[in-house]
């Protein structure tokens, strides 16, 4: 099998600019393209060095769901979400790590989670 990585996750939002503040400001995600093409806009975000990018693509809203985010600080993670005036839950630990759950403004959801320890 050829596969590496997963290169983009497609994210359905109701407003490009809306969805871009939301992920470039509250969650630190940086812009690897914001585009026309042709009468579409292709807007992708990704998390600072991250290999997949989200393309947020106009479309029903909160269809995305499972998607994880690796967080080495879910705690402080989870309280900047929420200073920020995002609905998260409060942080559970689990055998498999420490996570908690989170939607973004269009009901995407979520799960902030640490590292999966070694030998789970």
């Amino acid at each position: 099998m050829g596969i590496t990585h997963a290169r983009t996750v497609t994210l359905p939002v109701v407003d490009l600019d809306r969805a871009r503040e939301f992920y470039t400001e509250v969650l630190g995600f940086a812009v690897v393209a914001d585009r026309a093409v042709g009468p579409v806009r292709h807007l992708e975000v990704a998390p600072p060095g991250a290999r997949t990018g989200f393309t947020l693509s106009v479309a029903e809203q909160g269809c995305g769901h499972g998607i994880v985010l690796e967080s080495d600080d879910v705690d402080g993670d989870c309280a900047r979400l929420a200073a920020a005036g995002v609905r998260v839950e409060e942080p559970e630990d689990h055998p498999w790590g420490r996570q908690a759950g989170f939607t973004d403004p269009d009901g995407n959801a979520f799960t902030l989670a640490e590292p999966v320890p070694d030998g789970f």
